[in-house]
């Protein structure tokens, strides 16, 4: 498993080692176009997540249904294509539509169904191979009288997380289920399918494997009851980045759905699901004002730009994001004894250990840019909804769908 190189609650790992890179007139001339809080996408990075991604899969044997939720963008999903991926997870009937517009023909929706979607479910089931997720009798018998096109359904199970999803070892109601969807003759029962969000909790390699372990046990009880009442073929499903990324055998599955891991995050440093430098994504944001006699810079990226998620450090102190310089190369590793300890909707507020801000300030001024590695990089992505290349590219993003949305 990888590891954070320092306690994972620590603020930043390093100051001055890449500093020396960061030249004066350069960043200025380079990121002259950034005006305002922009996402920075270092494209390298990104597609070599992809491929060990991909590889882990291959080596396990199983399918690699990526979820698209964290990066949103037909572009960044064309370099899926590139290792081979064919099948796709989303989050939302929106997003499915978004991506079979770009050629997606395979592609399961991992929220449960809404039934008020109905019209846009059979539209979209007309052009693809459409997966479903059900937890529920009604969501079933809605189905079974308003689908107008044959769809894949998977059971949802809750393994623990008490998100959504059916309990393991309610052997009854799994039953129930299963007879409800193979007396219609649209809907297909694949298997289940589970988030195990369980893992973002652990904070060490025995931890994450025991709770790993513990979920594909109860998925694999919950099949085994299902397979001796006789209902045959089922598949397990499973989706989260810091197992998929730390554990080298993922055990008895059939797919695998890890999502975060294309851009990773401040989060999945602390988890050990990565080092900061496989993070793909910052926020480039410009100074606003900087307050010495409190050692802090303010900073034009708030809540509606980051999120507000946010870690703890040893001493409570809450962490909204770690500060990066932008360079050359594209930015510095997370600077050590810099952090984000606020933020309000459009504020962000840097704040430093001494000798770490009289260094930082040597190289920041008013009008400069300081880039923030956010704690969460899926909502950090949703919020901004386009990407900056270090090459100066723009790509863009799935759009906001509107509250009344057309067909």
């Amino acid at each position: 498993m990888k590891s954070p190189e320092r306690d994972q609650f620590a603020p930043g790992f390093l100051f001055g080692r890449r500093i020396s890179k960061v030249i004066a007139g350069f960043t200025k001339e380079k990121y002259s176009d950034i005006n305002v809080p922009t996402l920075l996408l270092d494209e390298g990075r990104a597609r070599r997540n992809i491929s060990r991604m991909a590889n882990k899969a291959a080596s396990n044997q199983v399918r690699f249904r990526p979820h698209f939720k964290t990066h949103q963008s037909a572009a960044v999903g064309e370099w899926f294509r590139d290792v081979g991926v064919a099948a796709i997870t989303v989050s939302s009937v929106e997003m499915a539509r978004y991506f079979a517009a770009h050629g997606w023909n395979d592609i399961t929706i991992a929220f449960p169904v809404n039934v008020r979607e109905i019209d846009k479910i059979n539209r979209l089931a007309q052009q693809v191979r459409l997966h479903l997720l059900v937890e529920n009798q009604a969501a079933i018998n809605f189905l079974s009288q308003r689908l107008t096109e044959a769809v894949g359904v998977w059971i949802e199970i809750d393994a623990g997380y008490q998100r959504s999803g059916v309990r393991w070892d309610d052997g009854s109601t799994l039953t129930s289920l299963a007879q409800q969807i193979m007396v219609c003759d649209r809907l297909t029962l694949q298997g289940l399918l589970t988030h195990d969000g369980a893992t973002y909790a652990t904070h060490s390699p025995d931890a994450l494997a025991a709770q790993y372990g513990q979920t594909i046990r109860r998925l694999n009880q919950a099949r085994t009851w299902l397979m001796e009442r006789g209902f045959l073929g089922l598949e397990l499903s499973v989706g989260d980045t810091p197992a998929c990324s730390v554990l080298d055998d993922l055990g008895q599955i059939d797919e695998m759905r890890p999502g975060n891991f294309v851009f990773y995050d401040w989060m999945q440093v602390q988890i050990g699901s990565c080092t900061a430098d496989d993070i793909a994504v910052i926020v480039a944001c410009p100074v606003v004002s900087i307050h010495p006699e409190r050692n802090e810079l303010i900073l034009y990226g708030g809540a509606v730009h980051l999120s507000k998620e946010n870690l703890r450090r040893q001493d409570g102190q809450s962490i909204f994001g770690v500060v990066v310089l932008l360079n050359e190369e594209g930015w510095s590793a997370p600077l050590q004894g810099v952090w984000v300890r606020s933020l309000s909707q459009e504020h962000g507020v840097v704040h430093a250990e001494d000798a770490a801000f009289t260094e930082l300030v040597r190289h920041v001024e008013v009008g400069g840019l300081l880039g923030v590695v956010p704690v969460h990089s899926c909502l950090t992505a949703d919020l901004l909804k386009q990407y900056r290349t270090l090459d100066g590219e723009l790509l863009s993003m799935a759009p906001i769908p509107c509250a009344v949305a057309q067909a």
